[in-house]
């Protein structure tokens, strides 16, 4: 990974006794106290130990990151490993209606070349849902795509988060839940997909993230040989962490051993901290360890310092929640890396995968390219792939540079003004999902195109009949 340099490091110092803005800090006096000016201020102090592209990625700054968009990570030499499949889809298609259908796409032969020519890559939190909550637009979008058109025909669409901390079978099982139509394992990467791939690489493994121990059961079924959570660590020794947070279920489910006989090959961050300060405190023992070794403390940490990866860099993501969007991993990674340089003085090195990383872009192709010859038995990339997302840094940014076309809603957290400055939408921007795709079907497809199915339409007569509208 390239070297940054301390000039690349922020902003300098305030002078004694200002604020990062340089105005005097007011301190209220009743005489009788005695004022302290501060010898720097804290935002500046906290800057001092960030990469500027772990807080703002952009399309024109991440080609200088540390892991920027050009950097070469490990993907799954397939789509999946180990073939993970949902039960058989709901809601399929009568016989009579496939019939009518392909009947009609023959008759239709130049839609329907345009129709297999284009996919979506739909982001979730933001645009498809807010929490476990759909987005009623989202579902008359997915609808239209799944065949409730003129044609009849299935478009293409992949669902590409940064979310995680389950298994893609059970977090596909809630989606299809969620939004109302069949969500398939083999159209859906979250963000610690592709690290499948790291199973080839490293045995044992501290993983983090999610609740109770589900991330345990995601790695495992990944392929890690020997997976550690935080929780195994806290009930080998509690000591580990003076501000725990641990409960006797969690101590029945642990799976405690003699952790200062083991070595650790590899950190991964699959999902969310549900407990900052005992993964912080394990992280960092571990990247501060001598080759791994719980307990220990290398003479020079760079050196012997373990790998440690992240599934995602986002700062902010949509929720349930009325208010502005909540913080995420990208919070729980800066963190880190500040503690880290504070504690050693010089940059962490570490990996993250997600968007808009170009290992989960390049993966994305491989399950596209899948999901066609599913439905279309062809396994070819199509020319025209539209990204919708709501977080121009992850979204957008990694749509532009992977040559997408991108669509920025405002269903998430996007509010801004007709685009964003430094990730612009190339497509444009749209009030929500919906929107998003009509624009882009007509586009493709022509502005005649009806996208609802009409199953009064006779294909004898085809041309003459109608079909509804919105």
């Amino acid at each position: 990974m390239a070297h940054i340099d301390d000039a690349d490091l922020a902003v300098e110092a305030a002078p004694t006794g200002e604020s990062h803005s340089g105005a005097p800090i007011a301190i209220p006096s009743d005489g009788n106290t005695i004022e302290i000016p501060a010898t720097r201020s804290a935002i500046s102090d906290a800057a001092r130990f960030m990469h500027n592209l772990s807080l703002s990625p952009s399309t024109k700054d991440r080609r200088g990151s540390r892991n920027s968009f050009g950097t070469s990570l490990p993907i799954p030499r397939s789509p999946r490993l180990s073939r993970l499949s949902t039960a058989k889809r709901p809601g399929a298609s009568s016989v009579s209606r496939d019939i009518l259908a392909s009947q009609i796409q023959d008759m239709s032969k130049e839609k329907v070349d345009a129709a297999k020519n284009m996919a979506f890559a739909f982001d979730i939190d933001g645009v498809l849902a807010h929490g476990n909550e759909a987005i009623p637009e989202a579902i008359e979008a997915l609808k239209m795509l799944n065949g409730d058109n003129e044609l009849g025909i299935k478009i293409p669409y992949i669902l590409l988060t940064n979310g995680g901390g389950k298994t893609e079978v059970e977090r596909c099982a809630q989606l299809t839940e969620v939004l109302k139509c069949p969500i398939s394992t083999d159209q859906f990467i979250q963000s610690h997909t592709p690290m499948q791939a790291l199973a080839e690489y490293y045995d044992t493994v501290l993983v983090c993230g999610g609740e109770g121990f589900k991330i345990r059961e995601v790695a495992e079924s990944y392929g890690f040989k020997n997976v550690v959570h935080p929780k195994d660590i806290l009930a080998w020794d509690p000591t580990v962490s003076p501000w725990r947070c641990f409960s006797e279920e969690e101590r029945a489910e642990a799976k405690p051993r003699d952790f200062s006989k083991i070595k650790f090959d590899a950190i991964l961050v699959f999902a969310d901290s549900r407990d900052y300060a005992t993964d912080m405190q394990i992280i960092l023992d571990l990247l501060l360890s001598e080759d791994g070794q719980l307990g220990t403390r290398a003479k020079d940490p760079v050196a012997n310092r373990i790998p440690v990866y992240f599934s995602q860099g986002d700062l902010m993501f949509p929720t349930d929640h009325k208010g502005p969007p909540r913080l995420t991993q990208g919070l729980f990674r800066i963190s880190i890396e500040a503690q880290y340089k504070t504690l050693t003085g010089v940059d962490l090195e570490r990996v993250v995968y997600g968007k808009p990383e170009r290992a989960t872009y390049t993966y994305a192709d491989e399950v596209l390219k899948a999901w066609m010859e599913e439905l279309h038995n062809e396994k070819l990339l199509p020319k025209n792939i539209y990204m919708v997302g709501d977080n121009p840094q992850s979204d957008i940014c990694g749509g532009n540079m992977y040559g997408w076309n991108t669509c920025l809603v405002r269903t998430g957290v996007f509010q801004g003004g007709d685009n964003d400055p430094n990730n612009p939408a190339n497509f444009g921007v749209f009030p929500n999902v919906l929107e998003a795709v009509k624009t882009a079907v007509r586009k493709e497809l022509g502005q005649d195109f009806k996208l609802k199915w009409n199953p009064k339409v006779n294909p004898v007569l085809h041309g003459e009949a109608t079909s509804a509208i919105e």
